[in-house]
């Protein structure tokens, strides 16, 4: 990006709800996204852009919060409903497609996932080309409300759908998720990153995708630059993916390069070690359309892939392709993970997830887990517990 160009870190830090905003200024030609604020506990690495506070309320330290435990909650792949080409939505616009999992979303201290496509009713002809691979999705500003309802903190954007209607259908996305109080970015250009506080404990996040238009994880460079910043005023650092090959076929994680319809998806496995490497406290992972394994390195939580996790239509969700669960990552303040838990749901045409009694979607997640990572030191007990098998400061 040249010399002048603005990003913004949309920050979030009060327990009320109001925002403030920061802004990322790159300079010297690079994205370069380090601030001048500290969280609690963060080494403040040296500032190369100032960062400017948009909104009211006073920019600085975070009240302190008691030591104690955090939850963070993920989610995969959310698609409400679309209008084209043809319209397919949910009944009663929606309000009923979170119903199963609104009180687990709620009660986290804050809730994840991916925002794949648009909120959006331009007329505008979709940005895809016409191939048996190419989709696109406009979900109608109407149905926004029902992901605030849900108890969604922060959505990623950083994915092939985000520009299905071109600028006009981000900027409307990004309007319909602002008024919402629901923090957003990922894609170039645009929201470098966010800053959600609660409960004291700042939570700092960013996503990264495989699209020209977004912040790209194979550019490591940048990722460091983007963590670095985030490291220096966020207690917690939280870090979404969109990558890897798409389909059945792809839910084991490979340790190579991911190469799907000619695109370099990424290197995933690198890619996410690389960001706990630098500073992230949890990585988590969609696009491949089915849940892949979780792993535990360097004491910090990684998923590889949740899945879709509300795409009543337009997205294949038979089989393993519908399972959706929502990971809770019980955490402390450092961002050490302590234990968790794997909700089993799955998804229903028209519906969106529903309640798994049996348990499926855990049983598909440990397989994984014990085939590519077998030692991930952890234990997924039957009903989704998730348990170290050694003690928080153990590991590597």
């Amino acid at each position: 990006m040249p010399v002048g160009v603005w990003c913004s870190c949309r920050c979030d830090t009060s327990v009320d709800m109001k925002a403030h905003f920061f802004f990322l200024m790159t300079i010297m030609g690079g994205l370069t996204a380090a601030c001048t604020t500290t969280g609690a506990g963060k080494k403040k690495p040296a500032p190369v852009v100032r960062c400017m506070p948009g909104g009211g309320g006073q920019q600085g330290k975070a009240e302190p919060a008691s030591d104690g435990t955090f939850v963070v909650a993920m989610a995969g792949d959310i698609m409400m409903g679309t209008t084209y080409p043809d319209s397919v939505l949910p009944a009663d616009d929606g309000r009923m497609l979170f119903a199963d999992v609104t009180d687990i979303l709620s009660r986290a201290d804050i809730a994840v996932a991916n925002l794949e496509g648009t909120l959006c009713d331009t007329s505008h002809v979709a940005n895809k080309k016409d191939s048996e691979y190419s989709y696109a999705f406009r979900t109608p500003v109407e149905l926004a409300p029902r992901l605030k309802e849900a108890g969604f903190d922060y959505l990623s954007m950083a994915n092939n759908h985000a520009l299905d209607f071109g600028y006009d259908g981000v900027a409307s996305t990004e309007k319909a998720l602002d008024m919402l109080g629901i923090k957003h970015s990922g894609l170039l250009g645009r929201d470098v990153c966010a800053v959600v506080e609660r409960s004291g404990v700042r939570y700092g996040l960013c996503a990264f995708g495989h699209n020209s238009y977004t912040l790209k994880h194979r550019e490591l460079w940048q990722v460091k630059e983007i963590l670095d910043s985030l490291v220096s005023i966020s207690d917690v650092v939280i870090v979404s993916f969109h990558g890897g090959g798409e389909g059945k076929a792809f839910r084991h994680l490979p340790y190579e390069k991911e190469v799907y319809l000619n695109e370099d998806r990424g290197e995933l496995r690198r890619f996410a070690h690389f960001c706990i490497d630098n500073g992230a406290d949890i990585v988590f992972g969609h696009g491949p359309h089915v849940v892949r394994c979780i792993e535990l390195y360097k004491d910090r939580f990684i998923a590889y892939s949740l899945g879709n996790f509300c795409t009543p239509y337009g997205i294949s969700i038979a089989g393993i392709s519908g399972y959706a669960p929502v990971i809770e990552a019980e955490i402390d303040r450092q961002g050490c993970f302590l234990g968790g838990r794997i909700h089993s749901f799955i998804q229903r045409r028209g519906l969106g997830p529903r309640r798994d009694t049996a348990n499926v979607v855990v049983r598909e997640i440990r397989s994984l887990t014990a085939a590519d990572v077998p030692d991930s030191r952890l234990r997924i007990t039957d009903d989704g517990r998730i348990e170290r098998t050694d003690a928080p400061g153990h590991d590597g």
